[in-house]
């Protein structure tokens, strides 16, 4: 498990008393079996709740509505099966983060991403919530490799780490959308071998 971040929670405004962790807990969970096997659009809070052994009144309390509770089951079980590497290596480390988010998106979770990113186009208030949860709280992560690396001299400190960083995760999130081209461990290493060729200092 990912020990540089806790567990996310959706920005929301609680009302009654604090949420329960086991009742969180069991929504989440509800939710995450659910999306397995459905879209995002055909699962529907009744069914979360009914799942979750919770009424609907407790999931609303908690969530505006059962995208966001989505959303923050995504977050959540991503940081339970996306680790930091920290090997000594920022080429390592980067090799290893993005072979292992390409595991994770080859699953259902590849597709709640899409429809993530399909239920913004008409939910402009929703994406902006994705970006700031997801793409945020992601670079955020991410970031600590590229800074180790730039500390131990092995990357460029002249690269802008946002244009680093997005062209190496940027081909798997086109193929992703795109369904062109593999989603493999041999992808990313060649990915990130490419990325290297330019970011990394000649001595290191």
């Amino acid at each position: 498990m990912n020990k540089n971040a806790s567990t996310p929670h959706i920005e929301s405004k609680p009302r009654g008393r604090p949420r329960s962790p086991e009742i969180e807990a069991a929504i989440l969970t509800a939710t995450t079996e659910l999306l397995a096997t459905k879209s995002l659009r055909e699962v529907t809070a009744d069914a979360i709740a009914q799942r979750a052994g919770v009424s609907k009144a407790t999931l609303y309390k908690w969530w505006p509505n059962k995208n966001l509770v989505a959303l923050d089951a995504f977050l959540s079980i991503m940081r339970q099966n996306v680790d930091i590497p920290n090997t000594g290596s920022a080429f390592r480390d980067f090799k290893l983060e993005l072979q292992s988010v390409l595991r994770f998106y080859v699953g259902p979770q590849g597709r709640l991403f899409r429809e993530f990113i399909a239920e913004g186009q008409s939910d402009p208030e929703f994406l902006e919530l994705f970006r700031r949860r997801f793409l945020a709280s992601r670079h955020d992560d991410v970031r600590i490799i590229w800074e180790r690396g730039v500390r131990r001299g092995e990357i460029r400190s002249d690269v802008d780490p946002d244009i680093g960083m997005d062209m190496i995760f940027g081909p798997l999130i086109a193929r992703m959308l795109y369904g062109r081209g593999p989603l493999d461990d041999t992808s990313a290493e060649a990915v990130v071998a490419l990325v290297f060729g330019g970011i990394q200092k000649a001595a290191a």
